[in-house]
Parts: structure tokens; sequence; C-alpha cells
């Protein structure tokens, strides 16, 4: 009985969590007059509001210029993470340790605090507008480093003195010895970088003001909110949904090695 409530109270959840997706879908194809209700099935199906929606605004351009950039900046994180997590967690120099403590610290900032200084630093540069406004202010990433410190720390010190005894360079030991043994962590910091990166919305609108470099969730937002939609909400929703798509698609295919990363890596000195 008490795993059967066990499972009870899980499905329970997980449909909690999982109704406003289904809905969500349900809404998109179903007619003006259906989104009132609450049902799982489309009401009156139709595909109409997808028509709507692509006819209205260049979502496909969006979309690449979205693929473009989380991918591009997701890469560059995994690169710079791995490199600054093996040197603060396997180098010896003075203020390792400090450098380590002000890097958690910078995750405590909220990132309002840093939009006008870089944005500043944006126009300085001559990058407003530009794809490179939108990579280079997200290429360091706190949380990277510190799970990438975390997981060099459980590999045993053996596996990096033994590649130095063949003659591998530091480097060659980050990417090719010790990167494939901490494959669940690679794969976390890649859904949860691409994952915000491709939910990012306010620095695309403070930073890109023409339209074809515009990312997708730019241009949704400005879609929802500025007229475009013309106050029907089932055209709204369709392209929230297709927002949403991408990353549903990511988790469940990686979902195995999240879950055991989350579970197994990064938490422990």
């Amino acid at each position: 009985m008490g795993r059967l409530l066990r499972y009870l109270l899980l499905t329970l959840a997980a449909a909690s969590f999982l109704y406003p997706f289904i809905w969500m879908v349900s809404a998109s194809l179903s007619s003006e007059n259906g989104l009132s209700s609450l049902t799982l099935l489309p009401v009156e199906p139709t595909w109409s509001n997808y028509v709507n929606m692509f006819s209205k605004i260049p979502l496909g351009r969006a979309f690449l210029n979205s693929v473009l950039v989380a991918v591009v900046t997701t890469g560059l994180v995994l690169v710079s993470g791995a490199m600054a997590g093996y040197a603060l967690a396997r180098m010896r120099f003075r203020g390792r340790n400090l450098i380590f403590y002000l890097i958690i610290f910078t995750m405590t900032l909220p990132m309002q605090i840093t939009l006008i200084p870089n944005y500043i630093s944006m126009v300085k540069l001559g990058w407003v507008d530009t794809y490179f406004a939108l990579i280079m202010p997200f290429v360091l990433n706190s949380l990277s480093i510190l799970l990438f410190r975390q997981a060099f720390m459980g590999l045993p010190q053996a596996l990096i003195d033994a590649a130095r005894l063949d003659g591998c360079g530091e480097l060659r030991i980050i990417f090719q010895i010790l990167l494939p043994n901490i494959l669940p962590t690679v794969l976390t910091i890649t859904i949860l970088t691409f994952m915000g990166l491709w939910n990012e919305a306010l620095w695309p609108l403070i930073v890109i003001r023409d339209e074809p470099t515009m990312t997708m969730p730019q241009l949704v937002t400005l879609f929802s909110v500025g007229g475009r939609a013309e106050a029907q909400l089932g055209v709204k929703i369709a392209a929230a949904v297709m927002l949403a798509l991408p990353i549903v698609v990511l988790y469940l295919f990686f979902q195995r090695h999240f879950i055991r990363s989350m579970a197994s890596s990064g938490l422990k000195d």
C-alpha cells in the first residue's frame, strides 16, 4: 500500500506538470471559440493558428538565428568552462580559492545588474545588431565552471599523471582524456546552457533591432505583445508551442544523462 500510494502521488505530480503543456498544444490546434475549454483534446481542430503565425512573422529565419546563437555559444561555454574548471580543480597557484569563491559570488548576482555595462560594451565595440552581441556576453558561465570543477575533482589524479607520462599536454588531457569520463556532466551543462540561451528574450530585445537578426524568443515576444497577433490568442499559443518544442525534444533525448549527472556529480568537494 505504501508503494502504491507513492506511485499515485508521483503520477499526480507528473500530471500536474504535464497538463499545462498538453493543454497548450491542444489549444494551439483549437479554434478561437474553443480556447475557453480546458479539455486535453482540440475543440474544432484546425491548423489555422499555425498558418496565421507563419504568415505574420518570419519564424523560420528567427529559428535558424536561435539555433546558430545557442549552438555556438553552448560550444564556447563548454570549452571555456572545461578549461577554467580544470585549472581550479587540478592546478596549484596562488589565489585559486579566491577566484573560485568570486565565481560562486557572481552566481548570486541577477543578470539585470550587468545589462547596462554589457550594453555599453556592445555599443563601444560596434556589435549592436550583430550575432556577436548575442554570443559574447554568455561565453563565460559560472555554473559550467562550477560543475566542471567538481566533476574533475572526482576523477583520480592517476589518470592525469598517466596522460602526462605519455606526453599529453594540458589541453589534450582536458578534451581527450577527462571529458569522455564526465560525459553526464557535459550533457547536463549542454542542456542547461542551451535551454537558457534558447529562452533568453530580454538581452536580444536590448541589443537587436534588425528583424533578420532577431532570435525566436525575441520575435515571439514582439509578436505577442506588439500587435501583430491582432489579439488572436490561438496564434500566440501556437507561437509559444513552437518556441518550447526544441527544448522538449532536446530533453527527451538526454534526460537519462541529465538526471544521472544531477544526482551524482557536482555537489561534493
